[in-house]
C-alpha cells in the first residue's frame, strides 16, 4: 500500500524489514562546522581568527585550482609555501602568490579563476562567489608585471576577500617541485607545482639588490633568515639560481656588499624601526632576531654564493639549515 503524502514520514532504521523507508535527519551545516573548528584552533594558539580562516580559504582555492584543467599554468611561490614547509608557519599570511604559465591577460585570468571557483569540489564549507571576479595589472611599468585577481568566499556567513597575484616571466631554478599541500582540517589536499627554496632566495635577494636603500621589504629580511634556518643548499646550485633570476630580470650582479647586507642597514635607525614595526604587525611562529643580529647572520649565508654568481669564484660547498657554508 502506497504512503499517502499528506502524512509525516515515520522515522525507520536500516534494521527493520526489507522494502521499509529509511529516513535522514537534518543535514549537517559543514560551513558552521568549519568555522567553528578554525576559530577554536585559532583562539587555542593565539592567532588571528580572520587570517586562519583566509588561509583555509585559500588551501581550498588550492586544492580546487589542482583539480582543474588549469593545474599546469600556476606554479605556487610566495608565504604561502611556509606552510608547506614547517608545521608552523613562518610567518602568518592572508596572500596568495602564482606563478603564471598561460595568457597574462586580465580577461584570460579572469576566465581560468572562474573556472577554479566553480569547481565540483567535496563539500568543505567553503563557497566562492565568482561573480565578484575582478582583475587589475600590477607594477604596469615593470618588464615582468603582473595581475591581482580578486574575489569573495564565505564560510558560514563570514565574507573573505581573497587576492592572488600572479606573476609571469621568472625563472625557477631549480625546476619547480611537484607538492602536496596539507589542509588544516583534513580535507582533500591539493597537489600542483611549487616554487624550490632555491628560488625563493634568489627573488628575494634579487629585490633586496634592486631596491638598495629605498627597501622596505621587512618581510624579506625574516624570509631570507628563516629559509637560511631550516633549509640545507648546495652552493652551486644556489649560485645559478640566482644568477639566473638577476639575469632574467635584467639586475647587475654586485661585486660588492649590496646596502641591504651592509652594516650601514643593520645599523640604520629608520631600518630598524621599520623592522620592529614589522614585527608588531606580524605574527611569527619564529623567535626573530634585532636587525644588528639579523643581517650579518643573512649576509654570512648570501655573499658567498652571489659572490660566485656574479664572477669566476667558485660557490660554496655545503650549507646545512643554519649555517655556516661547508667545502
Amino acid at each position: 500500500m502506497a504512503l499517502r503524502r499528506d502524512r509525516p514520514r515515520p522515522e525507520c532504521h536500516a534494521a527493520l524489514p526489507r522494502g521499509a523507508l529509511v529516513t535522514r535527519g537534518p543535514q549537517k551545516n559543514v560551513g558552521a562546522s568549519v568555522r567553528d573548528r578554525l576559530t577554536q584552533r585559532a583562539r587555542a594558539a593565539g592567532e588571528n581568527v580572520q587570517l586562519i580562516l583566509t588561509r583555509y580559504v585559500i588551501e581550498r582555492l588550492l586544492y580546487r585550482l589542482s583539480v582543474s584543467a588549469h593545474s599546469d599554468k600556476f606554479v605556487l611561490k610566495g608565504a604561502m609555501l611556509f606552510s608547506l614547509w614547517s608545521p608552523t608557519s613562518y610567518r602568518a599570511t592572508g596572500d596568495l602568490d602564482l606563478l603564471g604559465m598561460g595568457d597574462p591577460a586580465a580577461t584570460a585570468l579572469i576566465a581560468a579563476f572562474r573556472d577554479v571557483l566553480q569547481v565540483d569540489a567535496a563539500d568543505d564549507g567553503v563557497t566562492f562567489l565568482a561573480q565578484t571576479l575582478r582583475a587589475e595589472p600590477t607594477r604596469p611599468q615593470d618588464e615582468y608585471a603582473g595581475v591581482r585577481v580578486m574575489f569573495d568566499a564565505k564560510i558560514a556567513g563570514a565574507r573573505l576577500p581573497i587576492q592572488v597575484d600572479v606573476g609571469f616571466g621568472d625563472a625557477v631554478t631549480p625546476a619547480a617541485q611537484q607538492i602536496e599541500y596539507p589542509s588544516l582540517l583534513g580535507m582533500p589536499t591539493a597537489k600542483l607545482k611549487a616554487y624550490p627554496p632555491e628560488t625563493v632566495v634568489a627573488e628575494k635577494l634579487e629585490a633586496l639588490v634592486s631596491l638598495g636603500v629605498a627597501n622596505s621589504r621587512m618581510k624579506d629580511f625574516f624570509d631570507l633568515w628563516a629559509i637560511s634556518r631550516t633549509f640545507a643548499f648546495e652552493g652551486p646550485v644556489l649560485a645559478r639560481a640566482i644568477k639566473a633570476t638577476f639575469e632574467r630580470r635584467a639586475t647587475a650582479l654586485p661585486m660588492q656588499t649590496p646596502f641591504g647586507l651592509s652594516e650601514a642597514f643593520a645599523a640604520d635607525p629608520a631600518k630598524q624601526a621599520q623592522w620592529l614595526a614589522f614585527l608588531r604587525r606580524t605574527e611569527i611562529a619564529l623567535a626573530p632576531e634585532p636587525l644588528s643580529e639579523l643581517i650579518p647572520e643573512i649576509s654570512a649565508f648570501l655573499m658567498p654564493v652571489l659572490r660566485a654568481a656574479g664572477s669566476a669564484q667558485s660557490p660554496p660547498g655545503h650549507w646545512p639549515s643554519g649555517g655556516p657554508w661547508r667545502d
